[in-house]
């Protein structure tokens, strides 16, 4: 008798277990949103903040009234919180990602995007798009104010805003007009800054670019480079460098699907984009991309590390969007442009599944740095901060390619259509994720973080246990998701 009432008693203590769920998930959720707005610059976000909130940091050192930009710092923020608010329902998690997209309006640049980090604590040091018109012409050129593309800065930023203005019907609500305006102008920012050929550079001053300096012409060798890092600026040079060019590509794209009736405006830049992509293909022996190209379209220098080369990073980015693009646009020119470049990393491989970065001029050497930056051919003494060697995907990326030459485009496309979820099928996978969602609200400490202990040492600070933006929004994803499935 004992045995079957204790039996009972455990069944019975994991329905409730599973019934208390959901609320338990959304308390998580609000819980966790409480503090993390509570540690907030402005409303915005660095990427990692000690327990005792001594060091604080994003891509380097970091401040109370400091935030950052690139993910995962305050728009992806933005985005758990908005994510959060659509699975929940709950107006305090709406109210965090408004207070986002406000930090991101008083943040942004008259140039109509946003730097790597913004200070609330000395605002004097950028030129704001809030104080166009508020400023004499020698205070506004002694202000920062050059839009960043590198590292999916500016293009996540708009990217966030756009879904946020979703939630911005109120014309008489003044923070919802300041992020439906900083939306319109950034976007606007967007597509001046790109070039005539249809690139976008890795930094933008904001002003409207003279054609003539960038003539729309194929990629080329240079007749000759010098092996010298030569210190010259590179914030113009096209830039396929951390995905600059496709973000942007995206981003328009985005806006195209969001605007795009009586828009066309932005189909236009993706259509540019894409047709750039073509034009910076290197020709033969090399069917690949540079990170960078200068105004000729010739492969250049950009920071002491990054030579004149072909390279075995990006250009497997670039692959992925040319697949993309003809998946979007139908057009089988950008698929056709793929081929010749797997055929090239079938057979440039430096060792079984792994590719050098960056490959010499025609020759297709693979290039490497000592650690006092000379350039060589040997990779026995290679600065640790940067990726040399790597898979970067390049097997993946072929796979995708191939698949998709295969099937072709309407197969491909019909393939990856999936009908609704049945509610049936919503519980169960509801239920399939339970553990994890538990998993999740257990490791919640009474403050409401999420506290990761592993030792981390960056910029000279030595963080032991921290709380990191990136696990904040990771699991507020699974809380998110989980939510969404019992809707």
């Amino acid at each position: 008798m004992q045995t079957r009432l204790l039996r009972f008693l455990l069944v019975l203590s994991a329905i409730t277990l599973a019934a208390d769920t959901p609320a338990d998930a959304w308390k998580a959720m609000r819980k966790s949103a409480k503090f993390m707005r509570s540690i907030s610059a402005g409303g915005g976000y660095l990427w990692r903040y000690s327990t005792d909130m001594k060091l604080m940091a994003g891509e380097g050192r970091g401040s109370k009234t400091m935030i950052w930009f690139q993910p995962p710092g305050t728009p992806a923020m933005g985005e758990a919180f908005l994510k959060a608010y659509g699975a929940s329902g709950d107006k305090y998690l709406l109210d965090c990602a408004l207070a986002v997209g406000d930090a991101l309006v008083m943040s942004q640049l008259e140039s109509g995007g946003w730097d790597h980090r913004f200070d609330f604590n000395a605002p004097e040091r950028w030129y704001r798009q809030v104080d166009r018109g508020k400023l004499a012409f020698t205070e506004t050129t002694r202000r920062r104010n050059v839009t960043t593309f590198d590292d999916n800065n500016s293009q996540c930023a708009l990217a966030f805003l756009m879904a946020l203005a979703e939630h911005c019907p109120d014309s008489e609500d003044p923070r919802q007009q300041r992020i439906v305006h900083a939306l319109s102008y950034g976007l606007q920012k967007l597509l001046v800054a790109q070039y005539p050929n249809g690139a976008w550079p890795q930094r933008f001053d904001g002003k409207v670019i003279d054609p003539r300096r960038f003539p729309v012409t194929k990629a080329k060798f240079p007749e000759k480079w010098s092996r010298k890092y030569e210190g010259l600026n590179y914030s113009s040079h096209y830039t396929f460098n951390d995905d600059s060019i496709r973000d942007g590509i995206l981003t328009a794209l985005e806006a195209h699907e969001r605007y795009g009736e009586g828009r066309p405006e932005f189909m236009a830049a993706v259509v540019r984009g894409a047709n750039f992509l073509l034009l910076a293909q290197m020709p033969d022996p090399q069917p690949i991309w540079a990170q960078q190209y200068n105004a000729q379209m010739e492969p250049a220098w950009a920071r002491k590390f990054e030579p004149p080369s072909v390279t075995g990073g990006e250009s497997v980015g670039v692959c992925r969007t040319l697949i993309d693009l003809y998946l979007e646009l139908g057009e089988d020119k950008y698929l056709r442009a793929v081929d010749p470049a797997v055929k090239w990393f079938k057979k440039s491989s430096i060792s079984k599944g792994k590719w050098a970065r960056f490959y010499e001029l025609k020759t297709g050497k693979p290039l490497y740095f000592t650690r006092d930056y000379k350039l060589v051919y040997t990779d026995d003494d290679l600065p640790t901060h940067y990726g040399f060697q790597s898979s970067f995907g390049v097997e993946s990326m072929t796979r995708y390619y191939e698949k998709v030459k295969l099937m072709g485009r309407e197969k491909y496309l019909a393939s990856r259509e999936r009908p609704p979820l049945t509610a049936k099928q919503r519980a169960a996978r509801a239920k399939g994720m339970e553990k994890r969602v538990r998993e999740i609200i257990a490791a919640q400490d009474k403050k409401g973080r999420w506290v990761s202990k592993d030792k981390l040492e960056l910029s000279g600070m030595r963080f032991k246990d921290r709380v990191e933006t990136k696990v904040f929004i990771a699991n507020l994803r699974v809380l998110s998701e989980y939510l969404a499935l019992l809707k």
